[in-house]
C-alpha cells in the first residue's frame, strides 16, 4: 500500500483468486477512497508478487519487479518460460511475468478522470522494465531522486538459497546478486560482492541512505555502508546475537525522528525477527525446523552508521519489545513516537505446505502458516524516553484479526494507522486457520482523545532544500491552555510513510523542521519554520506530509513535494536564520476543547479527534476482495493445490466487539468520469514518439495475445528503461538516442 494524496490509498496485490474481477479476470489493484471508504478496482496487468516500490521526485510512484504468471493455486502459469520453471502468461488469471517489469503511478484525485490513463497504471514491460528479474528486492532514492534496486530472487520461495549452498552468488540461476537504478542512464546491472556475502537471508534488505550519501545496508546478520557511486562497501559490526531481521525473519526496522536536537543524524532500530540458526531455515523450498513453534525474538538494537563525534558505530542494546513479534511492523507517528503493530510471537513470515520436520500438509498445525500465536495488540516506542520504560501498550486495545504473513499498515493523512492484508496461504483460502484476510482496520494512537486539533495555516505546497523560512499560523481555537506553553510545544514534522509491503515501509522518515514562534495576544502562533536541511540525503526528494503538531496533538497532513520535482542534484541554498522566540506579554490562552472520551464517530479527518476509539483498532469491513498483498511461492505441482481457496464473495466477519463498524467497500466499482485535469510532471505525457498513443495501456498492454511472447524487441544492455524511460536523461523517445532505427512494434 502507499498513500498517493490527500484522498486516495492505493492498493497492490499478487495476482490471485480474488472475488473482485477487472476486464474479465481477477482483480490485483485498487484505489481506496480515503474520505469516503469505498474502493475501486484498477488494472494492473504484471505479477506484482512480492515486488518492491519507492515514490519519484514529482508525487508519482514506481513499483519494481515481482514474479513470474501464475495460475490456480499458485501454480506456473500456462505459458512457461525458462525451461518450465517460469511463465510468459496464465490463461486463467490472465497475469504477465512481472519478474522484470517497472510500473508507474501518477496518484490522482476526484477532480481528475480517473478513466483516463493518466490515473491509472502503466505496466507494460514491454516498453519500461529493469535489466534484471527480482522478486524480493530492494528500493531506496538517492539524493537526486534516482531508486537504488537492489538484490533479489529470480526463481526461488522460503530463502534465496539451495542448500548445501555451494553457489552463494547466483544459487544456480535462482539469485539475483547485482543492484541497479532506475532511471538506468546508461548503466548497467553490477554484482554486489554483499549480497554474495549474505546469500540466502538478503530478501527485502533494510536499506537507509545516510547524509553522507552512503546507504547502509542490513541482511542475514551482516551490516554495512555501501557507496553507490563508486560500488565500495565498508564493513559494519554484525548484528549482536546474530538476530535475522530481513525476510523471512521479518523483524521490524525504522529510521528514528530526525530532529533538531540530534542534528539530523540518522539512527536505526531493528526489533524482532529470528535468532534460528542456519542449519534451521533450510531453502527455497522450506525450512527445517517447525517455525511455528519456534519463539521470535524481542530482542531490539539501535545503530547509528555515521556518528558525528567520530567514534566507531556501534549496536547498541535497546530496550526489549513486550513480547517477541516477527512480521511486526514500525510507523512513525506525527509526535515522533512508533507504533509497532502486527505479527506474531512465533515462526517466521512465508509458507509451505510442510517443513522437514512436518512431512505432510495434512499435519500442519495452521495450514500453510509457517507462523502462530498472532499479536493482536499495538505496543509503542518512544525513542526519546529513559532506557528500561521506552515500550508500552498499556490502554490499547487488541484487534482478534490475525496479521500475519501479508500484512501491511501505513500512515493516514488524519494521523491514524491503517491496516490489512494477512494471507499466508498459496491462492485465495477463507477457510484455513488463518485465512486470506479482506478485512482493514484502523488504529487510533493515543493523542485521538483530545477533542480539538491544530489547523495551521501557511504551509507551502513546495518544501526546499534550504532558503528562505515560511510562518505557519495556527489559530487559538486549534488547542487549550497556555498559549505561551503551547507554542514552546509545537513542532513542525515532514512525514514520509512510505512504499509498505512485508512489514517493511520502504521510504519511511520523519524529519523535523527547526522552528521559532511568535505568540499574539489573540491567543494565535505564529511559526516560524526553515525549510528542509540543505542535504537531499537527509530526506530525499518528492512528495511527503507535513503535520503540525501542538501539545503532541498532531493537525491533519498537508501534502507537499520536497525539492524541484525533477530526478537531478537538488538545488540547495543557504539556511535563512529565524526570528528569536516572542512570547505573549500576558500569557494568553487557546481556545480550543480540553481533552474529552466522547464517542462520536464523526469524520475525524475534517474536526475533532475520536476520543471513544482511543487506543482502538476499529473494523472498517470488507476491503473489496482485493488486499491480499502478495505470497512467496509460485512452484507448486498440480497435485499439491491447496484445499478450499475460493474465488466467491467472502462473507464478512463480525464487528469483533469494536468500538464502530464503517461498513463494506464498494470493490469494483467505475468511477465516475470528471473533468481532466493537465498534470504537472507527468510520466504518461505522450511525447513525439508516441503520437499515435500507443503509449496508452488500451492499445497496448491489454491487447497483447496471450500466445505472443511478452517481449518483442530485445533489450539492450542497459535495460529497456534506460531506451523508454520517462525519466531517462536520454531516451527512446529522444531523437538523440541511437537507436539503429529500430522502434517497438505492437
Amino acid at each position: 500500500m502507499f498513500v498517493g494524496n490527500s484522498e486516495k490509498v492505493y492498493i497492490l496485490d499478487k495476482a490471485e483468486g480474488n472475488a473482485a474481477q477487472i476486464n474479465g479476470h481477477p482483480a490485483w489493484g485498487a484505489v481506496w477512497d480515503f474520505n469516503t471508504h469505498t474502493s475501486v478496482a484498477m488494472e494492473v496487468v504484471t505479477n506484482v508478487f512480492c515486488a518492491s516500490g519507492m515514490h519519484l521526485p514529482n508525487g508519482s510512484y514506481a513499483t519494481f519487479g515481482g514474479n513470474g504468471a501464475v495460475g490456480i493455486g499458485g501454480n506456473i502459469g500456462s505459458n512457461t518460460t525458462d525451461g518450465g520453471s517460469a511463465a510468459s502468461f496464465d490463461m486463467t488469471y490472465q497475469d504477465y511475468d512481472g519478474r522484470n517489469a517497472i510500473r508507474i503511478l501518477n496518484p490522482c484525485t476526484d477532480t481528475d478522470d480517473f478513466s483516463s490513463p493518466q490515473c491509472q497504471w502503466f505496466d507494460n514491460a514491454t516498453l519500461l522494465s529493469m535489466q534484471k528479474q527480482r522478486w524480493y528486492s530492494a528500493a531506496e532514492p538517492l539524493a537526486d531522486g534516482t531508486i537504488a534496486i537492489i538484490g533479489g530472487f529470480v526463481n526461488g520461495g522460503y530463502i534465496n538459497r539451495n542448500y548445501p549452498n555451494t553457489d552463494p552468488e547466483f544459487e544456480g540461476g535462482a539469485a539475483e546478486p547485482t543492484y541497479e537504478f532506475y532511471p538506468a542512464n546508461g548503466t548497467t546491472a553490477t554484482v554486489m560482492n554483499f549480497m554474495i556475502k549474505t546469500s540466502g537471508l538478503n530478501a527485502y534488505a533494510h536499506t537507509y541512505l545516510m547524509p553522507s550519501g552512503k546507504m547502509l545496508v542490513q541482511a542475514n546478520y551482516s551490516t554495512m555502508l555501501w557507496d553507490p557511486s563508486t560500488n565500495t562497501e565498508t564493513d559494519l559490526p554484525d548484528m549482536p546475537g546474530q538476530v535475522v531481521r530481513v525476510y523471512p525473519a521479518s523483524g521490524g526496522v525504522a529510521m528514528l525522528p530526525l530532529t533538531p536536537a540530534n542534528n539530523y543524524t540518522p539512527t536505526v532500530i531493528f526489533c524482532g525477527g529470528s535468532n534460528m540458526t542456519d542449519d534451521m531455515w533450510g531453502n527455497y523450498s522450506w525450512p527445517v525446523i517447525d517455525t511455528f513453534y519456534y519463539p521470535a525474538s524481542s530482542d531490539c538494537q539501535r545503530i547509528t552508521p555515521e556518528p558525528t563525534d567520530g567514534s566507531s558505530p556501534v549496536y547498541v542494546q535497546d530496550d526489549d519489545m513486550p513480547e517477541t513479534r516477527t512480521m511486526g511492523q514500525f510507523i512513525i507517528l506525527p509526535n515522533g513516537k512508533l507504533l509497532m503493530i502486527n505479527g506474531g510471537e512465533n515462526g517466521t513470515a512465508g509458507y509451505s505446505e510442510n517443513t522437514d520436520t512436518t512431512l505432510e500438509y495434512g499435519q500442519m498445525p495452521y495450514g500453510m502458516s509457517l507462523a502462530a500465536a498472532p499479536v493482536g495488540q499495538p505496543a509503542l516506542y518512544d525513542p526519546d524516553a529513559p532506557s528500561g520504560s521506552r515500550w508500552s501498550n498499556d490502554g490499547f486495545s487488541t484487534s482478534n484479526i490475525p496479521r500475519l504473513y501479508h500484512s501491511s499498515a501505513i500512515l493516514l493523512p488524519d494521523a491514524s494507522v491503517l491496516v490489512a492484508g494477512s494471507n499466508p496461504n498459496v491462492d485465495v483460502n477463507l477457510t484455513t486457520f488463518f485465512p486470506t484476510t479482506y478485512q482493514a482496520e484502523i488504529f487510533y494512537p493515543p493523542y485521538f482523545s483530545a477533542s480539538s486539533r491544530p489547523v495551521p495555516t501557511g504551509i507551502p505546497g513546495t518544501l526546499t532544500y534550504g532558503g528562505n523560512y515560511f510562518d505557519v499560523t495556527v489559530p487559538a481555537a486549534s488547542y487549550s491552555g497556555s498559549a505561551n506553553d503551547a507554542a514552546a510545544n509545537t513542532t513542525v514534522v515532514v512525514i514520509r510513510p512510505g512504499w509498505t509491503t512485508h512489514a517493511m515501509n520502504m521510504g519511511q522518515r520523519y524529519l523535523q523542521l527547526n522552528t521559532t514562534y511568535t505568540v499574539n495576544s489573540n491567543g494565535s502562533i505564529v511559526i516560524h519554520t526553515s525549510q528542509m536541511p540543505p542535504n537531499a540525503n537527509l530526506f530525499q526528494p518528492g512528495p511527503a506530509m507535513v503535520f503540525v503538531v501542538v501539545n503532541g496533538i498532531p493537525s491533519n497532513a498537508t501534502f507537499v513535494i520536497v525539492g524541484s520535482g525533477n530526478i537531478e542534484t537538488q538545488p540547495t541554498s543557504a539556511v535563512a536564520s529565524l526570528p528569536a522566540n516572542v512570547l505573549a506579554a500576558s500569557d494568553t490562552s487557546g481556545s480550543g476543547s480540553a481533552s474529552s472520551s466522547n464517542n462520536s464517530a464523526s469524520s475525524t479527518h475534517s474536526g475533532a479527534i475520536i476520543g471513544g476509539v482511543v487506543g482502538a483498532v476499529v473494523l472498517l469491513g470488507i476491503l473489496g476482495a482485493l488486499i491480499g498483498i502478495c505470497i512467496s511461492r509460485r512452484r507448486r505441482a498440480a497435485n499439491h493445490a491447496p484445499k478450499n481457496y475460493a474465488i466467491s464473495d467472502p462473507k464478512p466477519a463480525p464487528n469483533s466487539g469494536y468500538n464502530i463498524n464503517y461498513g463494506g467497500f464498494a470493490a469494483g466499482a467505475g468511477a465516475a468520469p470528471r473533468a481532466n485535469e493537465n498534470l504537472s510532471a507527468d510520466p504518461y505525457y505522450q511525447q513525439d514518439y508516441n503520437a499515435s498513443s500507443d503509449w496508452t495501456r488500451s492499445n497496448m498492454a491489454l491487447n497483447v495475445p496471450p500466445s505472443s511472447p511478452y517481449r518483442d524487441v530485445p533489450q539492450r544492455e542497459n535495460g529497456m528503461s534506460m531506451d523508454i524511460d520517462p525519466y531517462a536523461a536520454e531516451s527512446r523517445m529522444s531523437t538523440s538516442t541511437p537507436d539503429d532505427g529500430r522502434r517497438h512494434r505492437f
